[in-house]
């Protein structure tokens, strides 16, 4: 076997410091020569900014969980208002979450460790937990409420143009990621909106709506295929991450770059954990991609990226 010589492409590990008033930019261009997930952070920093630069690349984002109950809301708005994504493809417990907060709702975050909360009694008191964040049941009411009350001009559209419907009936300067894709004309699409509380309400009150899956099918599709390069960023795993890489499969142009920020593992064989690398095999991930997978929660690294990448375009 041809010995290949691997240390000719090592280098020094640098023990970088953290000074006073260090800035982001600084922070994660050091963190650029450390190791482990320190290091793919910043690699991904990197991509995201190189996906910017590259005027011919679509940035396609998929949104898994629910990371707005966790503060996240301005986070993801943000990222779309300065031009980060162009095509979004979530579930639909983001939307559902955004709405809320949207209408004046607010998710609620405790003081007292889990270890001393008692489910059974949150139950008795209409409260939901996610983790450590409480939602409480008159929230769902008021969205109820509200989608009660929407005059929806067509019955049978795309998911995704109902969204964009639903986006524009928001309010101005609010902090919706809704809102802030229908001003800046980015898609949302939700492969599993039906899957959702925003889903399950307009089912209840508007039983006439029938809202096509296959339109964003192909829709999101035809992006793949006009894509002239594309960039991918991967928050968790799921329906939004197939949804995009199914598309891209099919396509004559596989992305060029990739992230991927998950607490997922491979072994398991599940999308939310499998490597960007394993996409190759696929042919979704170009093989001269520049990729980072990023095994860490996304309430860490997104805030971050989104920090160095205002700071990088400031």
């Amino acid at each position: 076997m041809e010995n290949k010589d691997y240390k000719k492409f090592l280098k020094r590990v640098n023990q970088f410091e953290v000074f006073k008033n260090a800035d982001i930019v600084n922070f994660m261009n050091s963190s650029r020569e450390t190791g482990f997930n320190l290091k793919r952070l910043a690699l991904a920093c990197e991509i995201y900014k190189e996906m910017i630069v590259d005027r011919e690349c679509v940035k396609f984002f998929g949104l898994a969980g629910a990371l707005v109950p966790a503060g996240m809301q301005a986070i993801l708005r943000d990222f779309v208002l300065e031009g980060y994504i162009d095509v979004l493809v979530s579930t639909g417990a983001n939307l559902t979450h955004d709405l809320a907060e949207t209408l004046g709702y607010h998710h609620l975050q405790g003081e007292r460790n889990l270890k001393d909360l008692n489910d059974v009694d949150l139950h008795a008191e209409e409260l939901n937990r996610i983790y450590d964040v409480f939602l409480p049941n008159n929230v769902y009411e008021g969205i109820e409420d509200f989608v009660r009350d929407l005059k929806i001009p067509e019955d049978n559209m795309s998911v995704s143009a109902f969204l964009h419907f639903l986006g524009e009936q928001l309010p101005d300067n609010s902090k919706s990621l809704l809102k802030a894709c229908a001003e800046k004309k980015v898609p949302i699409f939700c492969p599993a909106f039906t899957d959702s509380g925003l889903a399950l309400q307009l089912g209840f009150h508007h039983q006439k709506l029938n809202l096509n899956h296959f339109k964003d099918m192909l829709k999101m599709v035809d992006l793949a295929w006009d894509a002239k390069k594309a960039g991918v960023c991967f928050v968790g795993g799921g329906v939004p991450k197939n949804f995009i890489m199914q598309s891209l499969q099919f396509c004559p142009t596989s992305a060029s770059y990739a992230i991927q920020i998950t607490m997922d593992r491979p072994e398991p064989g599940g999308l939310s954990g499998a490597t960007l690398s394993e996409a190759i095999s696929w042919g979704k991930v170009n093989e001269e991609a520049k990729y980072s997978t990023v095994i860490t929660d996304a309430t860490i690294a997104l805030p971050l990226i989104l920090w160095y990448l205002k700071s990088v375009f400031s």
